[in-house]
This record gives structure tokens, C-alpha cells and sequence, in this order.
């Protein structure tokens, strides 16, 4: 999965074709958290 940003050990990484909605994974140390790009929520 490539990394489109880190800063305070906070990666944003994204995948080109993943499934929908358009969305990027967030993880910070064992937190991981998909976020959906519209609303920016969480998704479950």
C-alpha cells in the first residue's frame, strides 16, 4: 500500500484500486482507522 503521507508517525496510505467508496487507511502505532474521503468519517 503506498504512503501518500507520515508526520508524527501518522501514515496516511491509499490503494489505487481498492473497493468502494473512495476512502484512505490512517494507522498510528497498532490504531488503524479507514476514513472515507468524502466526509471524511470513520468507517466501521
Amino acid at each position: 500500500m503506498p504512503t501518500i503521507s507520515s508526520f508524527y508517525g501518522i501514515l496516511i496510505r491509499m490503494f489505487f484500486n481498492d473497493h468502494a467508496p473512495p476512502h484512505f487507511h490512517v494507522q498510528y502505532a497498532e490504531y488503524k482507522a479507514t476514513v472515507d474521503i468524502e466526509s471524511l468519517k470513520a468507517a466501521a
